[in-house]
């Protein structure tokens, strides 16, 4: 049995009478993700780089949008939320997802799960909640038969095969038209993405996955959204805001090279990278519209002088942290809304940027450099901006990556910055 007898006994003796149940638990979230969210058409895992993790099964409670003012009918439906805690998930493009492999997401969601457990280095607390269809003891049940899953082993994929889409010398004419449209100065920065899909013997189960995402990137966002047969996934470096009481703190990546054979190369890639005028171009361009966008809403705010280099497992980027203390009264979407998309997904200016990529990209980003975390009942929000992540539809997985092109950009390069940042999940799903 996955929850001992006693705790399962505690639980009911709980739950008496009550549509909303919440208890210490011992549960781990992730082998509870594993052995239970095939029971459910929805389910979200969120394991925050501070060693904190999230799990929701089921919805009690959602609201999804679309269109352009799709935040700030979150923002507005955040009032009426019935729980401490919510996820929240949302696309590139505000009228949403395109494509048929996408069609079961939404332009932005807000939801409260059925059943969430919350844990960090303080324990872990479970909250059971009545759904549309399902009460607090027939989730008990539910609950109460699930048994524990084996230990995770390493995905098998079997024959597989690995397709570009775009291939690599229509990406590479994507990349020189933007280079084009920059010399003539309609653009100063814009980020072109592609997929590659691995259609595989074997169909990928992303929450058996997740423990070797965290061991092997444990400075990342480690997520999964299932959205019913469908699931995003990935390991995500990049935080696009967080919120604690007053303070906000966001912190663009822009600007990448490959890590290092040993420790000597691995330096001077680093070094070479730091001093890269266009890597040093394109991170500025970031920082700075960024700042100018949260201006509205923040006082005190702090940009470091020059940006530091964050080492991540298979590439290198240059990063930065901005912090600023929130005017009162300002909303977690109202800010989402401010920042995004921003120039390190989407470029600059924005709507020039924007309206290349529609014209020039030959994929749906789906929720790809959209946004994906969690609210706290206190108000405290976390989003990270989904990146080296695959969206898995039976035995098709989807990969995403992208580069930031300026004027001083090398189809070849940008090229083969892309094919460095497909390596975590094109290694995961190919058994590499």
């Amino acid at each position: 049995m996955f929850f001992l007898a006693e705790e399962v006994a505690a639980i009911r003796a709980a739950a008496a009478n009550t549509t909303v149940l919440e208890v210490e638990t011992a549960a781990d979230p992730i082998a509870l993700a594993r052995a239970a969210s095939s029971l459910f058409s929805s389910a979200q895992l969120i394991c925050s780089p501070d060693g904190s993790v999230r799990l929701g099964l089921g919805s009690a409670w959602r609201v999804t949008a679309s269109g352009d003012n799709r935040f700030a009918t979150l923002q507005e439906a955040l009032g009426d939320a019935p729980a401490e805690e919510a996820f929240v998930g949302f696309s590139f493009r505000p009228e949403g997802p395109r494509s048929s492999e996408w069609e079961t997401f939404a332009s932005a969601e807000l939801t409260v799960p059925q059943v969430t457990i919350t844990a960090d280095d303080g324990g872990a607390r479970m909250v059971i909640r009545e759904g549309p269809t399902s009460s607090v003891s027939d989730l008990i049940d539910l609950l109460a038969g699930l048994n524990a899953p084996p230990t995770a082993e390493e995905f098998e994929p079997g024959d597989h095969t690995v397709v570009s889409r775009p291939s690599s010398s229509d990406w590479r004419s994507e990349v020189e038209e933007a280079i084009g449209a920059i010399g003539q100065g309609s653009l100063s920065k814009v980020v072109l993405s592609r997929g590659v899909d691995v259609i595989t013997e074997h169909t990928p189960h992303p929450f058996e996955l997740v423990d070797f995402l965290r061991a092997t990137y444990p400075q990342c966002f480690v997520f999964v959204w299932q959205a019913g047969s469908a699931v995003f996934f990935g390991a995500s470096p990049e935080l696009l805001l967080e919120t604690s009481g007053q303070t906000i703190r966001v912190n663009p990546l822009a600007g990448s090279a490959r890590r290092g054979e040993g420790e000597a190369d691995d330096r001077a890639v680093g070094e070479a990278l730091m001093h890269s005028r266009k890597d040093r171009e394109e991170h500025s361009l970031v920082v700075q519209d960024i700042a100018e966008r949260l201006a509205p809403f923040v006082d005190d705010l702090t940009l470091p002088a020059s940006p530091s280099l964050r080492r991540m497992a298979t590439v290198q980027h240059l990063s930065s942290e901005i912090q600023g203390a929130l005017n009162p009264e300002v909303g977690p979407f109202r800010l989402v809304e401010a920042l995004h998309p921003t120039p390190a997904v989407g470029g600059t200016p924005r709507a020039e940027a924007l309206a290349f990529v529609d014209k020039a990209e030959g994929i749906d980003r789906g929720w790809y450099t959209g946004g994906i975390g969690f609210i706290k009942g206190d108000g405290d929000a976390t989003f990270a901006i989904p990146l080296r992540c695959a969206l898995v539809v039976g035995n098709v997985s989807r990969l995403y990556a992208g580069a930031g092109i300026v004027a001083d950009s090398n189809p070849e390069n940008e090229l083969s910055e892309t094919r460095l940042k497909f390596r975590p999940m094109l290694n995961l799903l190919t058994a590499t």
